[in-house]
């Protein structure tokens, strides 16, 4: 039994030692993937922060009218909520915070809650649940794209003026750091301008709209949404480089110090062996005597 023991060890460790090789490689690759994430975010940020102080100088300068299709408020019968979530697993908490504050988002909200989802784990979890999924979006990739985004704010739009729902909210994962990922919401429709307070115009020069602020805003609208949507996929992917490297790093010490468990106990096995070895030849020896 001892002998069969030592084996069935044997292959443990040697098991533990195959997923410490691949946890360590995707701790590697996840890093890798996670600075190349940053770098597209922070390149993206001066184009952000443009777009925003020219959407809040034109909401201020347009009149009411310009304001009617997207910026209307209504009565709320049902809200859709974006949730972005990865298409991949071993992220480790990652894609279950987002989905548990999306579900806290959709407790605390008016109406009837739907879905766009953004990433598969997100939408296999909603139709576990039965949720109703108005358009799903999967298999984005590691690098996303600015038409990927589009593609998701132009689904939005269409179903806000549809009248299918009434509200929407994008919630993602921000990014902090590789260690720190927080989730967050913002209201994407009806549309809020940003205020003057939110990194719009930090000086006090005047802009003149060609050909006017409401023909300006009209095209802006779209965009502002875009830039949004395609803010939170870049903070949402980068994320889930930094938990997943994260992961991948915390289950590599853990097969360290399973490791060294397991390689503790084949000693004192391999140890318990050769003394019973030991006193079997003495007894044997003594035997013959």
């Amino acid at each position: 039994m001892a002998a069969g023991g030592l084996q069935d060890l044997k292959r443990r460790i040697k098991s533990v030692e195959n997923t410490r090789q691949i946890t360590r490689a995707m701790k590697l690759v996840a890093g890798a993937k996670l600075r190349r994430a940053q770098e597209r975010a922070e390149s993206s940020r001066s184009y952000f922060d443009t777009i925003r102080e020219v959407m809040q100088r034109a909401s201020a300068s347009a009149g009411s009218a310009a304001k009617e299709q997207l910026f209307a408020e209504r009565p709320v019968k049902t809200t859709g909520y974006v949730v972005v979530t990865s298409d991949r697993g071993l992220a480790g908490p990652f894609n279950a915070n987002v989905l548990r504050y999306a579900a806290g988002r959709m407790r605390s909200g008016d109406g009837q809650a739907s879905v766009f989802a953004v990433g598969r784990k997100g939408r296999d979890a909603y139709r576990r649940r039965r949720l109703t999924i108005h358009d799903e979006f999967v298999g984005l990739g590691d690098d996303v794209h600015y038409s990927q985004a589009k593609a998701v704010a132009d689904a939005i739009m269409g179903r806000f003026q549809a009248g299918e729902v009434d509200r929407v909210e994008l919630v993602y994962t921000h990014f902090i750091n590789a260690m720190t990922q927080r989730p967050a919401h913002v209201q994407l429709l009806p549309v809020r301008p940003p205020s003057a307070d939110e990194g719009a115009s930090r000086d006090d020069a005047s802009y003149v709209f060609e050909p006017d602020p409401e023909t300006v805003l009209a095209d802006l609208v779209p965009r502002y949404i875009e830039v949004q949507v395609y803010g939170a996929l870049l903070e949402s992917k980068a994320s889930e480089h930094g938990a997943r490297m994260t992961a991948m790093d915390a289950a590599s010490k853990n097969s360290d110090e399973l490791l060294r468990k397991m390689t503790l106990s084949r000693n004192r096995l391999r140890q318990a062996a050769i003394t019973r070895e030991i006193a079997e030849l003495v007894g044997g020896a003594a035997a013959l005597e």
